[in-house]
């Protein structure tokens, strides 16, 4: 995968970074190409091989149309989440993880809905707030968005899922 200076990419678990510089260091007494990666959350940068760009998970943020087809899903149903705190938790940080921005959407959706039933626990909170941060600052830096707008969609079209899950769980439960 080719970056470019200046371009805007989505790094799991960070958000989205910049592409500042494509440079040579000396790693290990041998130079290897690297992306100097500034992260728009919290203006940190990031080194990575060239080389690792794609295993690391580093991809060009979403498209318009893939923005589009992410808030539309915000506001969907969801997967049942596993009464099995331990289980849940292993797969929402895979999902974090895995770069997959409609994986953070589920996460998302599910650990909103688990903190409509009950308190989440730190690291469950946590996960919640990161999962927020990457979708927000995804769609913002897609559509070039207001955040504060951006946040508050979000929030409703979230809060849209987890109502209607429970319509459906209802009605499933009924029948």
């Amino acid at each position: 995968m080719e970056l470019e200076i200046g371009q805007k990419v989505a790094y799991p678990g960070q958000g989205v970074c910049v592409v500042e510089a494509i440079s040579t260091r000396d790693i290990g007494n041998r130079p290897v190409s690297v992306y100097l990666l500034r992260v728009v959350g919290d203006n940190s940068t990031i080194c990575v091989p060239t080389s690792n760009a794609r295993s690391v998970g580093i991809r060009p943020i979403i498209s318009s149309n893939e923005c589009r087809r992410l808030i539309k899903r915000l506001s969907e149903d969801f997967e049942e989440v596993t009464c099995n705190w331990k289980t849940r938790s292993r797969a929402f940080m895979d999902k974090l993880q895995s770069g997959d921005i409609f994986a953070t959407a589920d996460v998302l959706k599910q650990l909103t809905y688990l903190s409509h039933e009950k308190r989440l626990s730190f690291r469950e909170q946590t996960l919640l707030e990161k999962a927020k941060f990457l979708i927000v600052s995804e769609i913002t830096n897609a559509y070039l968005a207001d955040e504060e707008k951006v946040r508050s969609d979000v929030d409703n079209r979230v809060e849209t899922a987890c109502i209607r899950h429970v319509r459906l769980d209802r009605a499933a439960a009924e029948h």
